[in-house]
């Protein structure tokens, strides 16, 4: 009994991150209870398994038939729609934050939760897509197809530690989601770096590219961004971790660039 216990939750908290990190309706099919949700960090990467492979498969199908412009537009643009522009959201409110609250943490935050997107934010977006779509360009739509299934969950699984790096900066009722993600435990991190490495070591293996650095500069990226994160409001929000995902996948890209 308490074996089947076990997998009914594991299941629910697996099926409750890819709810919370897709707009697939998986939700008219089960919806895992609330407490499920605090965890969806721990699974992180291997949501990156399915929205990665399905930009990937649209880049590769895409470039056999259009030109390879279209192709990689098709792509970013199959990714926007299967994540509901979750972690662009994340991007823009950092970016509109942190550009606009100066020192003041409280502004900072203030900003963040504001729906409303500024200056900083539109800038952020622009540029971050233009440095995606010119990396893309300038790998074989082969070499794009895998590094996008290996960087997608691989930057999911850098990123993650913030949680445990710093403590919420909000409280749970001023939330966006109204909850606050539950610390990672031991077996949780070994979880987590199973699913974010085999996809980047496939990825390698297969390309014969060097390793170190295509694994290190994702992480010097994170705790850079850590370092300022924490400096600026001591703490971590869900925008932060949407907008250190998305740029620790994007350093993954510009350094195939320079190889």
């Amino acid at each position: 009994m308490y074996n089947v216990q076990f997998m009914i939750h594991f299941f629910d908290r697996i099926w409750a991150a890819f709810i919370f990190f897709t707009r697939l309706p998986l939700w008219r099919l089960h919806e895992p209870p609330k407490e499920s949700y605090k965890s969806v960090v721990e699974f992180w990467p291997l949501t990156g398994w399915l929205t990665g492979g399905l930009m990937a498969l649209t880049l590769w199908l895409c470039s056999m038939y259009f030109p390879y412009t279209v192709a990689v537009l098709f792509a970013i643009v199959v990714r926007l729609l299967i994540t509901g522009a979750l972690h662009e959201d994340g991007l823009a409110d950092f970016m509109d934050g942190f550009g606009g609250g100066g020192s003041d943490r409280s502004r900072i935050l203030a900003i963040m939760k504001d729906s409303h997107i500024g200056t900083y934010g539109v800038i952020g977006l622009i540029l971050y897509h233009l440095l995606l779509f010119a990396t893309l360009l300038s790998l074989s739509p082969t070499i794009a197809a895998f590094a996008i299934m290996a960087a997608t969950p691989y930057s999911k699984m850098v990123s993650a530690p913030l949680i445990i790096m710093m403590p919420y900066a909000r409280s749970e009722e001023e939330a966006k989601t109204k909850m606050i993600y539950r610390q990672i435990n031991w077996w949780a991190g070994v979880s987590l770096t199973v699913q974010g490495l085999l996809p980047m070591a496939a990825f390698l293996w297969y390309t014969h590219l060097p390793w170190g650095m295509i694994v290190s500069v994702p992480c010097i990226v994170m705790y850079f961004l850590y370092l300022f994160i924490n400096n600026k409001i001591h703490g971590y929000t869900g925008d932060c971790c949407g907008a250190v995902c998305l740029l620790t996948e994007l350093s993954i890209y510009i350094v195939l660039c320079a190889l």
